[in-house]
């Protein structure tokens, strides 16, 4: 039995639609940029996930409370004739339920007849791995010369093949964490594409520059519009500053949770 369910709250036809899971991890880059893709592509909220596991939170934006995590879909494409559906959320899912909320997704999205998983992650770059304080301010010439390192990694040689085509280099040797692995894994284990961007990020704090770039990965293999990823960047301190907002709550949430189960467990 499984202990996530996804609760729909319109009925909606997603059959051929891409998935883009975006949790938050490394630099917040899923979280930053499945924000970024519902707002822009003004998508529509079809359904939440609960679970006893998921932190104790309501999210409220303009007045309105929602879920931690949230499914979004909608049209897109030229003729808007083609699917996608966004995960959000901005808390990282803690190790010991990674395997059943990946399980709950991937149970999902194949039932609805989904195509394919994509789950762009951050890859903590050496200055994100030696910094532990707060970045400091470097100027927009100085961000421009900065190259982000992007590569990707798919489950079956399909996905693989589309990598390829796009021009996203191939992450060869290394590991990847969290949900995007256990993601990855499944796919394989169910031959089913699944595709992890992996963005250069800061692992000290969101790095919005980093979710840009998966979003223009993204973009490469699934809009192919070009996306401006402009205002992503010109927001990034608001975006950056409202996340750690979020994730703050959320932990003091958990350790309170924490507390009341040591006092009375």
């Amino acid at each position: 039995m499984n202990d996530f369910d996804i609760i729909e709250l319109k009925r909606s036809n997603l059959k051929g639609a891409t998935v883009i899971e975006g949790f938050s991890s490394i630099g917040l880059v899923g979280s930053i940029t499945a924000n970024y893709l519902v707002n822009l592509l003004d998508l529509d909220l079809i359904a939440v996930v609960d679970s006893p596991y998921l932190p104790s939170v309501s999210i409220v934006r303009d007045g309105v409370p929602y879920s931690p995590v949230r499914v979004y879909s909608g049209m897109i494409g030229e003729k808007s004739t083609d699917k996608i559906v966004v995960i959000v959320s901005e808390f990282e899912p803690p190790q010991e339920i990674l395997k059943p909320l990946a399980w709950a997704i991937m149970d999902w999205v194949e039932d609805k007849g989904c195509r394919m998983v994509i789950s762009p992650e951050g890859l903590a770059n050496k200055s994100g791995e030696e910094s532990n304080d707060e970045p400091e301010e470097v100027t927009e010439v100085e961000k421009k010369d900065e190259e982000l390192k992007v590569f990707a990694v798919a489950s079956t040689p399909r996905a693989r093949a589309m990598l390829i085509k796009n021009d996203i280099p191939i992450f060869e040797n290394g590991v990847v964490v969290g949900l995007a692995g256990v993601l990855l894994n499944e796919g394989v284990n169910r031959n089913f594409d699944v595709v992890s961007i992996l963005s250069e990020a800061h692992s000290d704090y969101p790095d919005a520059r980093a979710a840009a770039a998966a979003t223009e990965a993204i973009d490469k293999l699934l809009l192919h519009t070009q996306l401006d990823t402009k205002p992503l960047l010109e927001e990034a301190a608001l975006i950056e500053e409202a996340l750690k907002e979020i994730k703050k709550k959320t932990g003091e949430s958990e350790d309170i949770a924490k507390k009341r189960s040591i006092m009375y467990g």
